[in-house]
């Protein structure tokens, strides 16, 4: 193996960790949000996280980088996915005020589709056939698991499927990053940003009246800001907290590894949604979810693997059968 393709599968090694912590990160992140979404504006929530998260975020990056880094001559970019990945994130946490969390992360899940359908265009990407058909494999066990009726086709429901696509759009964004501005700069432009949109909403919800409002989502962005007790503003505190690792492990993975290896991946959020929907908020657990996800996660997992191991996996099962027979 020569060492371009070592550093290359040790990328890959790295970014596999990342994207998983930044699921685990951002699963943590939305259980918060929903709870609070019935008492609170989510841009008061989006505030408060946004000045948490700074404070942990700009020291992280000075330290390493220097000040000059955050000056970037590509911070047009770097801002524009900011608002991008800020206009995912309010989707979605409107969205998940108003449907539970894994219905919403249902609909998510169409995010790995549109990172590999515009990766071509937009990366020059050529994502390989077993990676498709693992992404499908996994999208199709979703389905199988929720078996997504009626009841997810609300507005929330569409909130959620831009979230899908602004932030894999804004994922691909980072990728084209990668190698000219450090993530740790592209994490703080990300939050100045999303600190800038929560203050923007503030201000034009400033005045307004939620009390006529019935849909939860629209409640959450309408709804007058109230002074938290401590349990609720260590919440909030919290969040700002999660999100700043979040949003480090996030662009740490998509800046080692191309977008659609590392896409597919966020699948794993399901299991963290649907453990927190059922300790948080009493969620069901659906039958279908217990039998048929483990599988098909599980088979994108192997999938994903280089062809040489699933040869070497595919020998092992075929002595095993043999042995038992």
């Amino acid at each position: 193996m020569t060492d371009a393709a070592q550093r290359g599968g040790d990328n890959r090694t790295l970014a596999l960790i990342c994207i998983l912590l930044a699921i685990a990160l951002a699963s943590t992140q939305d259980a918060m949000m929903k709870w609070l979404s019935g008492a609170y504006p989510v841009q008061q929530v989006l505030l408060v996280r946004s000045l948490v998260a700074m404070p942990v975020l700009l020291p992280l990056a000075v330290s390493k980088l220097g000040w000059r880094n955050l000056l970037t001559p590509m911070w047009p970019r770097t801002f524009f996915r900011g608002f991008i990945m800020g206009t995912a994130l309010l989707s979605f946490s409107l969205a998940i005020a108003a449907i539970p969390i894994a219905d919403a992360i249902t609909i998510y899940f169409t995010m790995p589709f549109f990172v590999v359908g515009l990766a071509p265009f937009l990366l020059k990407e050529r994502p390989r056939i077993y990676r498709i058909i693992a992404m499908i494999a996994g999208f199709i066990g979703v389905l199988i698991a929720f078996k997504p009726g009626a009841g997810l086709f609300e507005p929330a429901a569409l909130l959620a499927l831009w979230s899908a696509f602004a932030y894999g759009l804004g994922q691909m964004i980072g990728r084209t990053l990668a190698g000219h501005v450090p993530a740790r700069t592209v994490a703080v432009h990300q939050n100045f940003v999303y600190l800038l949109l929560a203050l923007l909403l503030t201000l034009v919800f400033l005045f307004a009246d939620s009390g006529a409002v019935s849909h939860k989502s629209l409640a959450f962005l309408t709804r007058s800001w109230s002074w938290p007790p401590f349990s609720d503003a260590v919440v909030m505190l919290g969040i700002g907290l999660v999100a700043s690792m979040g949003m480090l492990m996030f662009t740490t993975a998509y800046s080692l590894a191309e977008s659609n290896f590392v896409a597919p991946f966020e699948y794993t959020g399901l299991l963290w949604a649907v453990a927190y929907g059922l300790i948080l908020f009493g969620d069901r657990v659906r039958e279908e979810y217990a039998l048929h996800t483990p599988i098909f996660i599980d088979l994108r997992h192997k999938l994903y693997e280089h062809l040489e191991t699933l040869s070497a996996l595919g020998g092992a099962l075929h002595r095993r059968i043999v042995e038992l027979a």
